[in-house]
Parts: structure tokens; C-alpha cells; sequence
């Protein structure tokens, strides 16, 4: 039997390293389906989930591979699927369910250009705009974009610890290009790494109220089969769990909802930022789009542009505060993805009217060149 941890370095691809990030957190369950580029995922995590004493099944499809994520995660295990574009699309209904029932778990997105059968085998970043509005009525979503094989190990216990202590699905938004990359990636000893498991329960079982958040705004959640009343419903309900149809009740749950996410953010955000202190000129951008973007800031530098580089690593919630501060010092945004806007949008929103913002983008099965880039500042700047 192999050890929980694979200690050491690797030379392994993007999805195989999200799958040994999984086990390095503690997931327990994997429901999934097969489709490119994901498949690698659940391959390897179906190898070596039996390691860790835990459970893979192939389901009849990515709504099943949702569903049964949602249920195993009652049950107090660590839960994940993976997918890609028509799959996603698949799951929305149920991560809905996941964001009202507050279910912990993540969800794999190794996306693909599309709409439809698209480009099975090339990479995109179109579903962005998905991962944030995908299913129906308001609600705050968690989605991390990593850039490497290594940041999809990193980046899954990143998310798994998220989907915990928030009690809320995380969306890992990779692409083919990192799902299929092969890199070094260096695994550390168990004691190394920082996991997170969800808050239990304290108390007298009879007075226990399944959604009454604690100060922090997230509620404990207990197991099925602990002992305490858990009444799960996709209605909207109380902090016991009943449905309650009223306008008071519809309120009440969707403040405790948001809020857990947006008086968080200041701990959910991440980003990193490279030349930016003096730059003139900010290209925005995330996941595998960000390697070549920070070649287009070296480039624009040697040619005596003042470039920086704005990463975003979590991309939903979208720093908002960070990109109006930048509007008010520099000249414009350059926004790096591969799609054809709409992370684009999200920074023009935030900047506002007076400052001007452009897309290096294109709709799919390849990464944006930096030349691409600087032809964009040498047009209009």
C-alpha cells in the first residue's frame, strides 16, 4: 500500500497532481465520469484513493458524479468530482443545491474550448463566466485558477481547505494546457502541509440549529449519523433546516448565504502582483494565460513600457477594490485570457468608463502570445 502523501519530487502532469493535492488534503470520496481532459484526474485518484481508505465510483454521469458528491460530503468525508465544459454545464442544478444546503466539496473544471463538443482535446478559458452565474437565483461561489502542475496540487488543498472552513463549493477553473502539462512537482511531508477540516458541533444535540452561523458567519455541520436533527432541502429554510416559504425567510437565508463570502474576502482573495508598483500599464490575468503574460511584461519593460502584471489566483470573489485602486493610477488594463471577454468585462466593470481596457484574447485551443500583448500597447498607448 502506497503512503497518504507521495513525498517528493514528480514529473507528472496537471490533473494527476490536482488528484494527489485531493489525497494530500484528506478527500475520502470521488464520484465522476470520464471526459477530456479531465479523465486523468479520476483515473489516478481511482488508483489511489483505496491507499487512504477511501472510496471512487464512476457514475452514469457528471449530474450523478454531483449528486454523489453532495451526499458522501454528508457523511463527513472530504468530497471532489472533475470534469470539463459539457459537464460543467451538467453539474449547475446541483451546485446550486451544494450553495443552499452549504455542502462542502470541489469541483475540478479542466476546461476546454467550446460551446458544445468544441475542441475536446485543446485548451480554453470560456467558462468563467459560468463558474460565477452557472446555476440559477443569487449566490457567492469560490473559484481558484492555478497556472502549473505544481499550483494544481498546491491549489487543490488551497480549495479543499476553503470549501471547508466556509462550508461552500470551490471551483478549481483550470484548461487542457495545464491538466496536460508535465513539470516538476515537489510534494511535501504530511507535517507540512496545512489542511482544514469543517467545524463540528458543540453543545446540547436537542438545541442544535443545522444553519445557525457562528460569528464568523458559517454554521457547524455535523455528520448524518452523529446524533443531532439534520433536515437537508434544496426550499428555502430556517436556521433548522425546515422550509419556510416567506419573503422573510428567503432574506434571511441568502444574507447568511452571501455574507459568509463577502465579509470574507479580505481571507478568500488571492492574487499575485509582478512590476506593479510603478506600472503605467496593468495586464490582468489568470491560470495559463498568466505564463505568457508575464513575458509580455518583461518584453514591454525592455521597450521601456511600464507593464505590470495583476494575477489573479482566486478569480471569484473578483477583487473589485484592487482593480478600481489601480484605475486610479495608471494609464489602462490589458486583460490576457483565452475567451473573448469575460474576465475582460469584470475589469472594466471595475474600472470604470475613464479608463480604458482591452482584451488579448481568442476563442480557444491555444495560449494567448505575448506578442499579442504588445501589439495592443503599441496601438493605444
Amino acid at each position: 500500500m502506497k503512503p497518504a502523501v507521495l513525498t517528493g519530487k514528480h514529473f507528472i502532469n496537471g490533473d494527476v497532481a490536482c488528484a494527489e493535492g485531493a489525497i494530500a488534503a484528506g478527500c475520502k470520496f470521488f464520484g465522476g465520469y470520464p471526459i477530456t481532459p479531465a479523465t486523468e484526474v479520476a483515473e489516478h485518484i481511482s488508483e489511489r484513493l483505496p491507499d487512504v481508505g477511501g472510496t471512487f465510483i464512476q457514475m452514469e454521469d457528471e449530474i450523478a458524479a454531483m449528486t454523489s458528491i453532495l451526499g458522501a460530503a454528508w457523511t463527513g468525508a472530504k468530497t471532489m468530482t472533475s470534469t470539463s465544459g459539457p459537464g460543467f454545464s451538467l453539474m449547475m442544478e446541483t451546485v446550486g443545491l451544494a450553495v443552499v444546503t452549504e455542502t462542502p466539496c470541489v469541483v475540478v473544471n479542466v476546461q476546454r474550448a467550446g460551446p458544445s463538443t468544441g475542441l475536446p482535446t485543446q485548451g480554453a478559458q470560456g467558462d468563467m463566466m459560468q463558474a460565477k452565474w452557472g446555476s440559477h437565483g443569487d449566490y457567492e461561489i469560490i473559484a481558484i485558477a492555478p497556472s502549473s502542475p505544481q499550483e494544481m496540487f498546491d491549489f487543490t488543498i488551497i480549495a479543499f481547505n476553503l470549501s471547508e472552513k466556509y462550508r461552500t463549493p470551490v471551483f478549481i477553473m483550470s484548461d487542457e494546457i495545464v491538466g496536460h502539462m508535465s513539470e516538476k512537482v515537489v510534494i511535501p511531508k504530511p507535517s507540512k502541509i496545512k489542511t482544514i477540516s469543517r467545524k463540528k458541533p458543540k453543545g446540547p444535540k436537542n438545541k442544535f440549529k443545522l444553519y445557525k452561523p457562528d460569528a464568523d458567519g458559517v454554521a457547524p455541520m455535523p455528520a448524518i449519523g452523529d446524533g443531532y436533527k439534520v433536515h437537508v432541502t434544496g426550499l428555502t429554510h430556517d436556521e433548522i433546516g425546515y422550509p419556510v416559504m416567506s419573503i422573510e425567510a428567503q432574506e434571511e437565508m441568502m444574507t447568511r448565504l452571501l455574507g459568509k463570502i463577502r465579509n470574507n474576502i479580505d481571507d478568500i482573495i488571492m492574487t499575485e502582483q509582478y512590476l506593479l508598483d510603478d506600472a503605467d500599464i496593468v495586464i490582468v490575468s489568470y491560470g495559463v494565460s498568466s505564463r505568457t503574460s508575464y513575458t509580455a511584461v518583461d518584453m514591454a519593460r525592455e521597450k521601456g513600457v511600464k507593464a505590470g502584471l495583476l494575477r489573479l489566483i482566486t478569480v471569484w470573489p473578483f477583487p473589485d477594490a484592487l482593480i478600481k485602486e489601480l484605475a486610479q493610477r495608471v494609464k489602462g488594463f490589458i486583460t490576457v485570457e483565452i475567451n473573448l471577454g469575460q474576465i475582460c468585462r469584470e475589469v472594466q466593470r471595475c474600472a470604470g468608463t475613464d479608463i480604458p481596457s482591452y482584451l488579448a484574447g481568442h476563442a480557444g485551443g491555444a495560449v494567448v502570445p505575448p506578442e499579442d500583448v504588445l501589439s495592443i500597447i503599441k496601438e493605444n498607448f
